[in-house]
């Protein structure tokens, strides 16, 4: 088989881990994906089989789209859940208007610093071993490109937004800059992950559904 699968990643799985009941489901042992997940996020992984390992590059650098919900009401080390969370005091709830305004800063090429607990290299080992460690994290700002930023719903603390980028975008770090930007708290409070190029959450099949019948990989592989 050489193709493509559109999972629908778990919840705290970790991309590898779905990379690992593929492998132990198939037997196939050339299974790669195109773009990590984090454990609390969910949605479009798409793993590539055989000859298709070789178009992960490009399809990495395809555009993502997210759904994600920010809350405001706190911070965490890790810029999401994972962290604990430390709640801030705020004079006023930022307006509709403001955090429109907010928003519309993110979008085009922006400067982001990636989260400190993140597979980032610094002197050739991953960011998040270093801040385990409880070693100091500097992470340089890079230049990522975010298309576009959709306000879905806002109701104290929670914002739920639709963000379209491209590669490299951290919406961990977005998370945590929106509330800056508000003078809030902001970590991320979910998110999922909707479409990776052409390939979206609709065409996606669970784990649960792998796990129950196998042969359902060989039926829904795109071939290439």
């Amino acid at each position: 088989m050489d193709g493509f699968l559109v999972i629908n990643k778990p919840l705290h799985y970790t991309s590898m881990d779905v990379i690992r009941v593929l492998r132990k489901l198939s037997g196939i042992r050339k299974i790669g994906h195109a773009g990590t997940l984090d454990p609390l996020a969910t949605g479009v992984l798409l793993v590539c089989i055989g000859k298709a390992t070789k178009k992960v590059p490009e399809l990495m650098d395809t555009e993502k789209e997210y759904i994600a919900e920010i809350d405001l009401s706190a911070v965490s080390e890790t810029d999401d859940l994972e962290g604990e969370l430390t709640y801030i005091t705020i004079e006023k709830e930022p307006s509709l208007d403001e955090i429109k305004e907010c928003l519309e800063t993110f979008t085009g090429v922006i400067d982001q610093v990636p989260p400190k607990y993140s597979a980032v290299k610094i002197l050739g080992q991953p960011a998040y071993k270093r801040a385990r460690r409880g070693e100091e994290v500097k992470i340089e700002a890079r230049k990522v490109t975010i298309k576009s930023i959709e306000l879905l719903s806002h109701e104290w603390p929670i914002l739920k937004i639709k963000v379209i980028c491209s590669k490299g975008v951290y919406i961990r770090s977005l998370a945590r800059d929106v509330g800056s930007c508000l003078h809030t708290g902001g970590h991320l409070y979910s998110l999922v992950r909707s479409r990776v190029g052409d390939y979206t959450l609709d065409q996606a099949i669970s784990l649960v559904d792998l796990k129950e019948n196998s042969e359902l990989i060989a039926q829904k592989i795109i071939m290439i």
